[in-house]
């Protein structure tokens, strides 16, 4: 069951944002009384959000956003009785506008090294692995390919999200294949859709969704190896105290431990799988 394959201890987010520039001021200035005091005195938790179902969603008629990731900014809001401000940005900028302070927090974005030297993370919320989607009805992908060297030809074209997570693993490893950079979610399922790209190449619980709704033609593997596996946090700025830092890991602790963050995955999940049928 899909269900059970996407649960915080086993999956992950979507993905996720390259680094920016170096650390600058964030959105409200680091207090004696401490960063969340300063949000519940402006009255407003500012979050970044980048398009990637079923982690952010966004409806383009009413600019609403819904997602498992949202719905965790909505209630971290409310544990600071503040309201939830949600901020359009991309995956090229989701970090640059941290820094840039912009924004309090940067929703599902993945844990690297080198992003720990540009912002600061959460404990993760769950999991993240990549996953390669295409019709199995190609003769450009191997029966039983397994790896990204079993694709890696000249002929085959790659769609991606540019900026995320999984552009820059691809990107480190295909020495042949065409990648195709995309600005969102939506536009790497077209070109998959419409065979201008042979493969996709998303986070695997974004690619269950879309075999899971199109199991005439799409399937999907984990290659071997990994291309990557990363946890996945809220992201916050560098100069955040550990105290501060700590209030959102307690926040999550509990939402992890009550199995509350598999509820809103699957709340998610029926969400994006209804408006595709």
């Amino acid at each position: 069951m899909f269900s059970k394959m996407i649960t915080s201890a086993a999956r992950a987010v979507p993905a996720l944002a390259l680094v920016g520039a170096l650390s600058v001021p964030a959105a409200h200035a680091q207090t004696a009384e401490g960063y969340w005091q300063g949000v519940q005195t402006a009255g407003v938790l500012k979050c970044g959000a980048a398009v990637a179902p079923p982690y952010i969603m966004r409806d383009p008629a009413t600019g609403e956003y819904s997602g498992f990731y949202a719905d965790l900014c909505r209630e971290f809001a409310d544990t600071l009785k503040v309201k939830a401000e949600f901020i359009d940005t991309t995956w090229d900028n989701i970090v640059a506008g941290l820094q840039a302070g912009k924004w309090d927090m940067s929703l599902a974005l993945n844990r690297t090294p080198a992003r720990a030297m540009a912002v600061q993370f959460s404990i993760p919320a769950m999991e993240y692995q990549i996953s390669l989607a295409y019709n199995k009805s190609n003769p450009k992908i191997p029966q039983g390919a397994a790896s990204v060297a079993d694709i890696d030809k000249a002929d085959v074209t790659i769609a991606v999200m540019s900026g995320t997570a999984q552009d820059k693993a691809i990107s480190a490893v295909v020495k042949n294949a065409t990648i195709m950079r995309l600005p969102g979610n939506d536009e790497t399922r077209l070109a998959l859709n419409s065979k201008r790209a042979d493969l996709l190449v998303d986070a695997s619980d974004t690619n269950q969704l879309l075999t899971q709704a199109n199991p005439d033609w799409a399937v999907a593997i984990n290659p071997t190896p990994a291309l990557a596996k990363q946890g996945v946090s809220f992201g916050l700025p560098h100069g955040m105290s550990a105290a501060d830092v700590e209030v959102v890991n307690i926040f999550l602790e509990e939402k992890v431990a009550t199995g509350h963050v598999d509820e809103l995955i699957r709340k998610a999940v029926d969400q994006v799988l209804s408006s595709s049928n």
